[in-house]
């Protein structure tokens, strides 16, 4: 993963459910040409969002069997509003279903409980060495990586 939308991962119930935080800053380069003079998130990182948590979630469910997990699908992709500089976009994403290396699932984000974007995806996980199995050093490096980003990104709130 070059980058991340995710700046935090609040809960988690593998198998289940993910609740992740991203929160628009002015500093994020793209929104000076989106637009200039009002700039909002793009629909396409939106829709991004909700695919990186949701790999998220499946990456916590199978216990990191699978160095990719890529979106294969999209589907009632809807927009709802715009998501300015200064705002923070609440993503859920629900496991509807599993079929093999694929997975089901709906997924949305709010912004102050309101919906911003909401949609159906699939994604498909697999490893490198499926298809060429000199590549399980490269599976192994990069679930090594993705674990490390994920024990930044998930710390459970801790009780007092």
């Amino acid at each position: 993963m070059r980058f991340s939308l995710i700046d935090r991962v609040a809960a988690l119930q593998p198998g289940r459910r993910i609740e992740a935080y991203k929160a628009v800053s002015l500093a994020e380069e793209y929104l000076a040409d989106h637009f200039p003079h009002a700039p909002v998130l793009p629909g396409v990182l939106m829709l991004e969002g909700l695919v990186q948590a949701s790999a998220w979630l499946v990456r916590a469910s199978d216990n990191f069997a699978h160095s990719m997990v890529l979106l294969k699908e999209a589907r009632g992709v809807k927009y709802a509003q715009f998501v300015e500089p200064g705002q923070t976009l609440r993503i859920t994403a629900e496991i509807a279903g599993r079929d093999g290396a694929e997975t089901k699932l709906k997924a949305q984000a709010e912004v102050n409980g309101a919906l911003a974007v909401s949609g159906r995806l699939v994604l498909r996980s697999y490893n490198c060495a499926d298809t060429d199995p000199t590549q399980a050093d490269v599976d192994r490096y990069i679930v090594a990586e993705l674990r490390d980003l994920f024990h930044i990104l998930h710390r459970p709130a801790q009780a007092a």
